[in-house]
């Protein structure tokens, strides 16, 4: 995997690795400072600045991603009778991986795959009562950390030192490190953490332009030949009814930021209104609609005032959106030539792990922190102090409002009545208008192989919603914010102490493979697959692109192609189902933009220019002067006691009454689709006291507290 110096430099700028790493990598032997080092059959462990194995070192691993499927060698299913990948090789059911066997030839290691095919949490669970079995395992941060602590676990921050990328890494991204930090007493790291990208968006709105352009577009009034009518009204304004709030957006042409004005003092506030005017026509709501854009933005957005939701230079809230749905559900004659559309959906109606992002929704529609935390409901109060959503009045609020919005009939009918048990395919069946997830996977439809989408219909990425945010700033401040951030995922991969032993070959090879992975060429092979994936120049070198302001390689043709064939354009599955890629470590989302539709593309590249120019904050992967600015750590070094308390708090719990899981059940969700319906929360403040109260929530954010505490008095004492 030998490219040129000034490409690695550049990727290494990409993942926020120093310069100094240039031209490191994994082999048999490395030193601290990068040069190689000879090795031979049976030598032992070699001074703490340098790892030394043997040639042919075998390592034991069960590791993949929650299915055999997605593990280190081809299950029967993918593999079929033998499945020929881009880089000529034809594979088997059993064989290793392309990314693998690289990873093997690169380190000169052998590999004996254990994986069971489960969960990482299950995997852990069906190897815990037999470590001496397996040298390299799958398991949650918290399930590693805490068998650390009791010995069972390797504590590799001992060898980081030995480990100069990952070190590095860990250097550059300090929430990173503070995130798998196990013990503030001694520094103890217990599993490699995994990033699905990092310090990027995750999550967007997405919503259907084309349907946005028909009801708002264009000259003189709105007319159709038949709608529906409005709802009865309920969900009341969020947004001022009187004055100004100024908004920074991004200039149309995407290389500005233009301060523009909300004016409700010209407007009115367009909910307002609609409420005033009750149960109205679907013609009379998007005309009403259409004046008050022309009104509040000074004609900003001139006839395409579609702009205002789908733009670069966007600016909506969370009132014009409502005001916008109520307008799609009343027209679907003119939008789809049916008698119904669904206004906001979920990707899985029936589907609790889908479901939730309904309320991380309301937290960006209503300015809520915690909503879509890395850690539980968490996040950094502006005096440094951690907070829990689920104890905050205002994320009922957002929840109440959110139940005010499906009483008007502006959720899925599938998200509020599940009881058949299926998905209800929105998009696929063109009667879905906007949902909250992923952009790659959810503006595949938009491809014309898929066959969903007719000529003009767009499905796009949008700005993340104006609202206010009580970052410090007096009263709150209007501003775009995602709490969307990525950072360290809540799996990670550990080492055995039962199983390595006192075989420093077996501990050596191990760590070896940890730092490969944070190397450039280690991280690149991690997400790209082996060099016969990615298209390269004549002199070996990497064929690159521009993402996010830094040179990446870029996939080859027939990559591409395979791609769309094998996995119908499904980045993620096909890099973990054929390459082996993305199982673990840092994956770069360069590899997952190319294989992005134009439409997920322009949507996704509107967010970044508006990120790189400041018009949407975001959490911040580093120690913070204003703490709400600060991204949770992904785990907090609780000791054992301390979870087992934490653990007494039931229905606070992933299996409590907060769960994020398929099966599982999550009361904010409960209460977006019924309300009020839960015995002794009658109200937001009810509802917050009882999780306070009643169920642990001030014992369990104490608990919480006391580790972060610690944690930054280790922070502060080696910094």
């Amino acid at each position: 995997m030998k490219k040129s110096k000034s490409l690695i430099a550049l990727l290494l700028v990409a993942t926020m690795l120093v310069a100094l790493l240039a031209g490191c990598g994994g082999k048999i032997n490395v030193d601290g400072d990068g040069t190689d080092a000879q090795s031979s059959e049976g030598e032992t462990a070699a001074p703490a600045s340098e790892l030394t194995y043997a040639e042919g070192t075998t390592l034991r691993m069960a590791v993949g991603y929650n299915s055999t499927k997605t593990g280190l060698r081809f299950d029967p299913e993918v593999a079929g009778e033998g499945v020929t990948l881009a880089d000529g090789v034809t594979y088997h059911a059993g064989d290793f991986k392309p990314t693998w066997v690289e990873v093997m030839n690169v380190l000169g290691i052998n590999i004996e795959d254990n994986y069971q095919g489960n969960s990482a949490s299950n995997e852990f669970d069906f190897w815990k009562e037999q470590m001496a079995n397996i040298d390299v395992l799958s398991g949650t941060a918290s399930k590693l950390t805490e068998y650390g602590e009791q010995g069972v676990i390797v504590d590799i921050a001992q060898y980081l030192d030995s480990m100069p990328n990952f070190k590095a890494y860990l250097e550059a991204n300090p929430i990173v490190r503070l995130s798998i930090t196990g013990n503030t007493s001694t520094g103890a790291i217990y599993f490699s953490p995994y990033f699905d990208g990092v310090n990027d968006i995750e999550r967007m709105p997405l919503m259907r332009a084309d349907m946005v352009a028909k009801l708002l577009d264009g000259e003189g009034e709105f007319t159709a030949s038949a709608s529906n009518n409005t709802a009865a009204p309920v969900y009341q304004p969020y947004m001022p009814t009187s004055g100004k709030v100024p908004v920074e957006v991004v200039s149309l042409d995407g290389t500005s930021v233009e301060s523009i004005t909300k004016d409700y003092d010209a407007a009115g506030n367009i909910i307002a209104k609609m409420n005033e005017a009750g149960s109205i026509d679907g013609v009379t709501a998007v005309n009403m609609l259409r004046t008050y854009i022309d009104e509040a933005y000074a004609g900003y957005y001139g006839t395409t005032r579609s702009n205002l939701f789908v733009g670069q230079n966007a600016a909506w809230d969370a009132d014009e959106l409502v005001a916008l749905l109520r307008c799609v559900v009343a027209n679907p004659q003119t939008l789809n030539g049916t008698d119904s559309i669904q206004g906001i959906f979920s990707r899985e109606d029936d589907n609790n792990q889908r479901r939730v992002d309904m309320f991380r929704f309301a937290g960006h529609l209503f300015g809520v922190r915690g909503m879509e935390s890395r850690q539980d409901y968490l996040y950094f109060g502006t005096d440094g102090k951690l907070r829990d959503a689920r104890q905050d009045t205002e994320a009922y609020e957002a929840l109440e409002r959110m139940n005010n919005m499906a009483q008007e009939g502006l959720l899925s009918v599938n998200f509020m009545n599940t009881a058949e048990g299926k998905t209800k395919q929105y998009l696929e069946n063109d009667s879905g208008f906007m949902h909250y997830d992923y952009n790659q996977t959810q503006t595949l439809y938009n491809d014309p192989s898929q066959g969903v989408f007719d000529e003009g219909e767009k499905y796009i990425a949008v700005m993340v919603p104006v609202a206010r945010w009580n970052d410090g700033t007096n009263g709150g401040n209007y501003m775009r914010f995602t709490e969307s951030w990525r950072s360290v995922k809540t799996d990670g991969w550990g080492l055995s102490v039962a199983g390595i032993g006192d075989d420093t070959d077996k501990l050596n090879a191990a760590l070896s493979l940890i730092d490969f992975a944070y190397s450039p060429e280690g991280m690149i092979l991690m997400s790209y697959g082996p060099d016969a994936f990615i298209k390269t120049n004549a002199d070996g070198s990497y064929v690159t692109f521009n993402f996010n302001g830094q040179q990446m390689p870029e996939i080859a043709d027939a990559t591409r192609a395979e791609l769309w064939e094998k996995a119908s354009g499904n980045y993620t599955n096909y890099a973990r189902q054929y390459l082996g890629s993305t199982l673990s470590f840092a994956k770069s989302q360069a590899f997952e933009f190319q294989c992005t539709t134009d439409v997920g593309r322009e949507g996704a590249g509107n967010i970044s220019n508006a990120i790189a120019l400041g018009t949407i904050k975001h959490p911040e992967l580093a120690v913070t002067s204003n703490p709400w600015y600060m991204s949770v750590p992904t785990v907090l070094p609780n000791t054992k006691a301390e979870n087992d308390m934490i653990n007494s708090y039931t229905q606070l719990t992933s299996n409590g009454r907060f769960s994020s899981s398929k099966g599982g059940e999550n009361l904010f969700v409960n209460q977006i689709v019924a309300g009020y319906a839960e015995e002794g929360m009658g109200n937001a403040a009810a509802s917050a006291s009882k999780v306070a109260d009643e169920w642990g929530g001030k014992q369990y954010l104490q608990l919480k507290q006391d580790a972060w505490d610690r944690l930054l008095a280790y922070y502060n004492a080696i910094g």
